[in-house]
């Protein structure tokens, strides 16, 4: 299990890290793995869903009585390491597709390519997909030509695409980790952005500074960076607002603050509902959780109240949350297959609720002559 890491301590190598939140993978026997893993397949919760390409970020949704999981694609890439996460160099999107929780896992043909991305220059990193009336939407991250990152969609009337990409980002987009919520009224939201090499730092007022230097994360007595949170169009393809920031509070109903690092935002938003409550879910990036807070309103703001998921093997925690054959499932990811942080598999365990609403935290790994509902 990775060690707790300070974020003032380590900035450069988690911004390294931290960037592996949205990722492509290539096929398992075209990379190179650095080193075996510690643990045994049995102390794992869950097993990878495929073992041919490396997934991660994965997104997943019912559509038509299937599941299907749009993940980032992990690949063994040239570049060396550095703390901007220049060697997660995904470039395209495979989407996994199955019957149910436990079958068989399809592996679709590449449904999105960044050199058919017009304004996109490279790292197509954590995506999500929507559907209406017919259409099928992926949402993507990449960086432009100026080496910010922008969200862009792409559209396909197959759930395992081609998509075609539209021939600029949002308008008003930036950062990482988009996450579209559809809501029983048949509004759509985006939520979206991370810090450190997710860049939202850099993008305070929605303009980007190259060089971060508005605002300072050692701020640990400040409130938080927060997530944003933008209304989409009837055509789901812009924002019709400024994007805001979500409000993630304590029990006090005070900002959680920057220095709180077992619970403050730091990546891969989430949303679900359950019960008429919004369900807001992200990872803390540098403490490895994946924790939630609950509001009453698509906006927020949110009350911290607890953790999804312990931290699992590798780095960061991106995850998803779906129904599906009247249970609720958590599909989130680690690095058993390859023991490199950078090269992940995407895994799905059952998620339960307690009868107060709130979330029963999930171990990653199995304790001895124990296991749990997993999904292996």
């Amino acid at each position: 299990m990775p060690m707790k890491l300070r974020a003032l301590e380590t900035l450069p190598l988690a911004i390294a890290l931290l960037t592996a939140g949205c990722q492509q993978s290539q096929p398992a026997n075209e990379a190179r793995p650095a080193k075996e893993t510690k643990r045994d397949a049995s102390e794992y919760l869950s097993q990878p869903l495929v073992k041919d390409i490396y997934t991660a970020d994965p997104s997943a949704h019912v559509w038509n009585g299937k599941i299907y999981v749009y993940p980032s694609h992990d690949i063994d890439g040239p570049t060396p390491e550095d703390d901007l996460g220049s060697h997660f160099e995904m470039h395209d999107y495979r989407t996994l597709a199955m019957d149910r929780i436990g079958g068989p896992v399809t592996i679709g043909p590449v449904a999105l390519d960044v050199k058919d991305v017009p304004w996109a220059d490279k790292q197509m990193w954590a995506p999500d997909a929507a559907y209406r009336n017919g259409t099928y939407y992926l949402y993507f991250p990449a960086k432009d030509k100026a080496g910010a990152f922008r969200i862009g969609v792409a559209t396909s009337k197959d759930p395992m695409g081609p998509f075609k990409a539209q021939p600029q980002p949002i308008k008003g987009s930036y950062s990482i980790d988009p996450a579209v919520f559809t809501d029983d009224d048949g509004s759509s939201y985006m939520y979206f952005g991370g810090i450190w090499g997710g860049q939202l730092q850099r993008n305070i007022d929605g303009k980007y500074d190259p060089d971060g230097s508005k605002t300072d994360l050692g701020q640990d007595d400040k409130p938080a960076l927060a997530p944003r949170v933008a209304k989409l169009t009837g055509d789901m393809l812009e924002f019709t607002e400024t994007p805001r920031a979500v409000q993630i509070l304590d029990e006090k109903g005070k900002p959680l603050l920057g220095g709180d690092h077992d619970r403050r935002f730091f990546e891969a938003s989430w949303m679900h509902k359950y019960k008429g409550k919004y369900y807001f879910s992200y990872s803390t990036g540098d403490t490895h959780y994946l924790a939630y807070a609950v509001g009453d309103s698509p906006y927020g703001p949110f009350t911290y109240k607890g953790r999804i998921l312990e931290p699992v093997e590798g780095w960061t925690t991106h995850h998803s949350i779906v129904e599906w054959n009247g249970k609720w499932w958590l599909f989130y990811a680690d690095s058993q297959l390859s023991g490199q942080t950078r090269l992940r598999n995407v895994k799905v365990t059952e998620l339960h609720y307690n009868p107060d609403g709130t979330i029963r935290t999930i171990n990653p790994f199995v304790a001895k002559g124990a296991k749990d509902g997993a999904a292996h």
